[in-house]
């Protein structure tokens, strides 16, 4: 009697005639770990956000529209929420008597709770379920944009601005990694898409803000009014958003028969990290502009403080370019478009401070530095890092991204204060915003686009 030899993949199959010995099933031997793609193997054992979740298969348009549309409204009720402290500082100093340095510390200390936020939510998205994350994140920093209404005094109410910041900062690292996985095949221009969301916020909040101060006569009414707004979304956002849209599993993002073994193994790289430092230098030029130019506006050149957050405002035009430049950075070497950005920055702060010229100007400069700065800079930026590491690392390198961007922006105002005192206002920009850009360049020089992750090298055999 002939014997067959069966296949890993039909072990059932036998010839005709066989005995009932020979037909028993023969195990199908799994394939060898050389042959699965890196990025289908979680970070961790049964991460828990994926479990008996149907996350991997199509997910309906309108399904993805509602729940992306949703997000992104989050989002840009966080920029409104951080941008309305800026305008409003001027009223805040004369009732608490803050010196300027205080009070640029006040405008920016809310990063410093995003900085603490950032790699531990990171680590956070990869093993539980990132629209958990979201829902608890949007409430926490909308409790703490109400309770800074309540402070008495610097110390709580920096308490209140670094509670607001953790909220915001495990929101912008879960949402980032949320939608990088999603969107990995467009993940520069769904981070733009939350960049235009973000400068819609930029727009909003100043705008808003003061006339709601003006309107009640006190400075604390815009915080009741976000604070308020964004509680509301967290329990939209619960009902209406999507898992199958949050938790798209980052084991499907390679596609079979990808290897990412050119890449390094290590999600914290010399790619990672350049982009993560040049991160750091871009955020402190560009908070420290956005916490003290409208004092810039009004002591240095005189104009009122509705007309400063007018021109603050004009940033956020700015920003509604994430959408082009998100779109641009999937197509052109992201090295180059970083390195651009940054060097425009430092010429607009030699535009700013150098040139100061009247408010038109200066809502022209404001105009450009959002351009930059939030629709070039903070996407491509944002999208990098996430190319920088193998699929499967990428809430950690949002988490990365989130605490090198937002920890150094922490401190971008007291910085820009100090150098105020020291030098005026002229030499501080030119320090600070000039310098400091031109800085960031540079420390993205070592970055190599050739071992991104979508820089794909060939199949696995």
């Amino acid at each position: 009697m002939s014997n067959s030899n069966p296949t890993p993949t039909g072990g059932s199959r036998v010839p005709a005639g066989a005995t009932v010995d020979e037909q028993r099933v023969v195990p199908t031997y799994p394939e060898p770990m050389d042959a699965i793609p890196v990025d289908a193997v979680p970070a961790s054992p049964s991460p828990s956000r994926v479990k008996d979740l149907p996350i991997d298969g199509p997910v309906p348009k309108l399904v993805v529209a509602v729940s992306f549309g949703l997000l992104a409204l989050t989002f840009m009720i966080n920029a409104a929420d951080r941008q309305v402290f800026a305008p409003l500082l001027t009223s805040i100093r004369d009732e608490f008597g803050f010196s300027l340095q205080s009070g640029g510390l006040l405008a920016t200390i809310f990063t410093l709770g995003m900085a603490v936020a950032g790699i531990p939510a990171g680590y956070l998205v990869e093993r539980f379920s990132r629209k958990t994350v979201l829902i608890v994140a949007i409430v926490i920093y909308s409790l703490g944009t109400l309770a800074t209404t309540l402070a008495t005094g610097w110390g709580d109410m920096a308490l209140y601005r670094i509670i607001s910041g953790l909220g915001e900062g495990m929101q912008a690292a879960a949402l980032f990694a949320a939608v990088g996985a999603f969107f990995h095949l467009r993940r520069g221009l769904a981070l733009g898409i939350l960049g235009f969301a973000f400068g819609l916020g930029v727009i909003l909040g100043p705008l808003v803000g003061v006339r709601f101060a003006a309107g009640f006569g006190s400075w604390r009414a815009p915080f009741v009014l976000f604070g308020l707004t964004g509680l509301l979304l967290a329990v939209i956002a619960a009902l209406a958003v999507s898992r199958k849209f949050t938790e798209r599993a980052i084991g499907g993002v390679g596609g079979a028969g990808v290897s990412y073994d050119y890449m390094p193994a290590n999600a914290y790289n010399r790619n990672s990290l350049s982009l993560a430092g040049a991160s750091m230098f871009g955020s402190v030029v560009l908070y420290g502009f956005l916490g003290l130019f409208p004092t810039f506006l009004t002591s240095q050149l005189g104009v009122s403080t509705g007309d400063a957050a007018l021109a603050l405002s004009f940033v956020g035009f700015g920003g509604l370019f994430g959408l082009i430049g998100g779109w641009v950075g999937d197509r052109i070497n992201q090295k180059i478009l970083l390195i651009g950005s940054l060097v425009a920055m430092a010429i607009i702060g030699v535009l700013i401070y150098g040139v100061q010229a009247a408010l038109g100007w200066q809502c022209v400069f404001a105009f450009l530095m959002g351009v930059c700065g939030t629709g070039v800079f903070f996407p491509n930026a944002n999208s990098a890092i996430q190319r920088a590491v193998r699929p499967n690392q990428v809430g950690r390198a949002a988490g990365l991204f989130v605490t090198c961007y937002y920890g150094s922006a922490a401190f971008s105002g007291l910085l820009f204060g100090a150098l105020v005192g020291w030098f005026g206002w002229r030499g501080a920009g030119l320090l600070q915003v000039t310098l400091l850009s031109l800085i960031g360049a540079v420390i993205l020089l070592p970055v190599r686009t050739s071992l991104f992750n979508n820089a794909h090298r060939g199949a696995v055999h």
